[in-house]
């Protein structure tokens, strides 16, 4: 075995350049033939003093060979580079006589040298088993090359969707996964090591400039394979923080993060969503949009189709908005920004949350008959209201409290005027106690220092503390009855479970892009990343397996792809390269997606 290289042209371009071939010289009926075994390819940079000890590595590897002193003290380089290609030849199936394939048959027996078993290569596989089944499912290869994309540029796509999937990280870490990690290239029968890190940049790119015609293409195949109508919109807003300034990213802008992250700049990702819980459209926005105020941009810009029912919570709810949808001929179900609370027991009907708990429904119609108020009550929430109010209540008194019992200390504040500063930062800090509360501020003469503090409590009617547990939907739906109205309304809590999979499952947080296209990219390369794991949620939901995605991959990703190698009586080496056994749940899994429980078969080299 050794290493030659080849002056060769571009058949495009006519320019000449160098490429490397590993190569081996095989005796055939009395003459010798040299035989490639590896295209080591154009950018082969390991030193031409070190080819020799390379082939030999690669030898020792391949033929389970007894380690050479030699091998201990490789480069670390020299040895990554011999464990790849070692790797790549096993899973080419590369024969000692003839550089062919060999089919494994039944029952096939050998005699081999149990000690010189050897286990190698461990590689993740379930995670992208059941990614390349849904991408295969939606048709996405052949959208891609129906929009003019290149095979390599689509395995480059798929492999950023699916490690997305699997182990969400910025694109240079998606490529080091894939090398390192993953048998995604098993299963495509491609070596990821040889493709360029930027692939997964550039593909980022394709994606955005198709970005259109892709989501259609998914939206009408998912309708399609499950049989959706499209008669709901869901549609709201999340933001995602950078680590960096992102100075070259006008839409980075410093706003209301909702992680909390002041610090950094944001961009929003706004969604469009059908009431089954796949997207229809996305599109990033500025980082300090303000829901309230861009309804209109957004369901314009995302394409929100006519006539459709919008459900919204209650921040973008505001008057203006429900005036211009109603305007605009939308539908819409919301959460209503009313203060006041009101339930008539007596008139309402029961009904029940996914949980089997009881929800109380109380349906009123507006006076002009055009809007219809949907007052809710559930004993769950009311427990928890009732919990909030009690731990703001015993805050705020005990801070009240505190500021009598300064009154009286020699260094306690006394000034009126900071008593009053202080009493407004605890009716912050208590959340709309205060409400509840009638404060009495006694004065010295000069009016300068507060004497006494005194308080009644009186609970304010139709709030949260006489009212716990009631809310308030509001639609111009007046046709539809309680149950309808309410169990609509759910559907906005399956959209914020989509946003909590996308923020914590795939990775949408935080962003290391600085430029906008590749932000964008990143955003809907998570979005895509969501789609196939709705396709694979859905379709186990149907035979009974339920599980947020992250539980689900915990099943997956406990399967591996791995090569056992052992040397035989006559002197060979063979090396057996399969899955493992799946276990139960995840047997389950594969038998309900209709899968082959050992992806990739199995593939065997003797050399």
């Amino acid at each position: 075995m050794y290493i030659r290289q080849t002056r060769t042209a571009s058949s495009s371009s006519g320019e000449a350049y160098i490429t490397y071939r590993l190569v081996r010289g095989i005796r055939t009926g009395g003459k010798v033939r040299q035989v490639t075994l590896l295209n080591l390819g154009r950018n082969f940079d390991i030193p031409k003093e070190d080819w020799p000890t390379l082939c030999a590595r690669i030898d020792q590897l391949t033929m389970a060979q007894p380690e050479l002193p030699l091998s201990v003290l490789l480069p670390v380089s020299l040895e990554k580079a011999a464990q790849m290609y070692a790797k790549r030849l096993i899973e080419l199936g590369v024969l000692k006589e003839h550089p062919v394939s060999v089919p494994t048959q039944p029952k096939e027996f050998t005699e081999v040298d149990v000690d010189s078993l050897e286990l190698s290569y461990p590689r993740s596989v379930g995670v992208e088993h059941v990614g390349m089944h849904a991408f295969k499912q939606l048709g996405l290869d052949e959208k891609l090359a129906e929009l003019g994309i290149n095979g390599v540029m689509r395995a480059a796509i798929l492999a950023s969707i699916i490690g997305r999937m699997a182990k969400p990280a910025s694109e240079h870490a998606t490529w080091n996964w894939l090398c390192t990690q993953s048998a995604l290239g098993d299963l495509m029968h491609m070596d990821f090591s040889t493709l360029s890190p930027m692939r997964l940049y550039r593909a980022s790119d394709l994606l955005i400039k198709n970005r259109e015609a892709i989501e259609t293409h998914l939206f009408e195949r998912a309708s399609h394979l499950f049989s959706l109508t499209s008669t709901v919109t869901l549609y709201d807003l999340t933001n995602t923080y950078f680590e960096g300034d992102c100075a070259e990213a006008p839409k980075a802008k410093r706003g209301h993060s909702k992680e909390k992250r002041t610090d950094c700049p944001l961009v929003t990702l706004g969604m469009v969503l059908d009431g089954s819980g796949f997207v229809r459209r996305s599109r990033m926005f500025e980082g300090n949009a303000v829901e309230s105020h861009t309804l209109e941009e957004m369901l314009q810009g995302l394409h929100a189709p006519e006539k459709a029912l919008v459900i919204m919570d209650a921040g973008i709810a505001t008057e203006a908005n429900i005036a211009w949808l109603s305007t605009n001929g939308y539908r819409y179900l919301v959460v209503s920004r009313e203060r006041t609370r009101h339930m008539d027991t007596e008139r309402a009907v029961e009904t029940h949350n996914s949980h089997g708990q009881p929800v109380r429904l109380q349906k009123v119609l507006s006076d002009d008959g055009k809007e219809v108020r949907l007052y809710c009550y559930s004993e769950a929430r009311a427990q928890k209201e009732v919990a909030i109010v009690d731990r703001f209540v015993q805050r705020y008194e005990a801070g009240l409290q505190k500021l009598v019992d300064g009154l009286s200390k020699p260094r306690g504040e006394k000034r009126l005027e900071q008593i009053n500063r202080r009493i407004g930062r605890l009716n912050e800090r208590c959340h709309g106690v205060a409400q509840h509360y009638c404060l009495h501020l006694a004065a010295d003469e000069q009016g300068t220092l507060c004497t006494g503090i005194t308080w009644e409590k009186t609970m304010k009617p139709n709030s949260m503390a006489t009212h716990p547990g009631v809310y308030c939907l509001r639609s111009n739906e007046t046709g539809w009855d309680e149950h309808t109205l309410w169990h609509t309304y759910t559907m906005l809590t399956d959209l914020e479970a989509v946003f909590r999979s996308l923020k914590s499952e795939l990775g949408l947080r935080p962003v290391y892009h600085h430029k906008e296209d590749r932000i964008d990219g990143h955003l809907f390369i998570t979005v895509l990343a969501y789609q196939l794991v709705q396709i694979i949620r859905r379709q186990l939901n149907q035979a009974g397996i339920r599980g947020s995605w992250s539980q689900l991959r915990n099943t997956l990703e406990v399967q591996r792809r791995v090569t056992t190698s052992f040397v035989q009586r006559d002197g060979r080496t063979m090396h057996v390269r399969k899955s493992t056994r799946a276990e139960p749940d995840l047997l389950a899994i594969y038998n309900a997606l209709g899968l082959n429980a050992s992806p990739g078969g199995t593939v065997k080299s003797v050399f």
